[in-house]
């Protein structure tokens, strides 16, 4: 039986919880369309994440994305819904949903929405140094 839009999201266990770690998926061909006019909206997602508990499971994230494919929406409204909707379902320590949209009418748009959960405190971010810098010179 081929698959079918759903608006159910499934996770599974953590399988390392006591470890912090970034969860990265893009979806490259989102679509849904422009409430005025009913003409096709396309955008990139992309979904950043440090799961708690429970992880997203890509099958049913793809079908749940499919399924905005024949709704109306504003760009600010969906991107708000899939961070609430990705949210109820795996309550993660954060999660960045960034939906870059494609150009209409000679304008882009991104919406970024963020959730941080209340307990959570980042860790210091730890810079290793860049490829790309130029050989020091010591002070002898």
């Amino acid at each position: 039986m081929p698959s079918q839009p759903s608006k159910d999201i499934d996770t599974f266990p953590n399988p390392k919880p006591e470890r912090p770690y970034h969860v990265h998926i893009e979806v490259p061909e989102f679509t849904c369309l422009c409430p005025l006019t009913g003409q096709p909206d396309f955008a990139h997602l992309t979904i950043d994440y440090l799961p708690d508990q429970r992880n997203l499971e890509l099958r049913s994230l793809k079908l749940y994305m499919w399924s905005f494919r024949n709704e109306g929406a504003f760009h600010e409204a969906v991107t708000n819904k899939i961070t609430d909707d990705l949210v109820a379902a795996c309550a993660p320590r954060f999660l960045r949903l960034t939906a870059k949209w494609y150009v209409r009418g000679g304008l882009f748009t991104t919406v970024i929405a963020e959730h941080r959960a209340a307990d959570w405190t980042p860790t210091p971010r730890i810079e290793l140094g860049s490829f790309d810098a130029q050989p020091s010179t010591r002070n002898a």
